[in-house]
């Protein structure tokens, strides 16, 4: 999969530099939709870590895991997810 929440990340981190930026701001609707769109994708990825949780596997195509030694429980991604 080519997008991961890193990259939600980013393009969430460039709309609030673009609705900051005094020259040429970003429009208000766009954002709104931008942000809206994030929701939807960040619903999708609890849902993930539901199912995640629920089979026992600690990583997904979406929401890269760390290293094998170091992977956290699915408990605890759920946590992150949703906070």
């Amino acid at each position: 999969m080519k997008n991961k929440i890193d990259d939600l990340r980013n393009h969430l981190f460039a709309t609030l530099e673009a609705l900051q930026d005094k020259e040429n701001p970003m429009e208000i609707d766009r954002a709104k939709a931008i942000s809206k769109v994030a929701d939807s994708i960040i619903d999708s990825a609890r849902v993930e870590c539901q199912y995640m949780e629920l089979t026992g596997t600690q990583v997904s195509a979406f929401i890269a895991g760390p290293k094998q030694a170091e992977q956290p429980r699915p408990q605890q991604l759920i946590k992150a997810v949703a906070s």
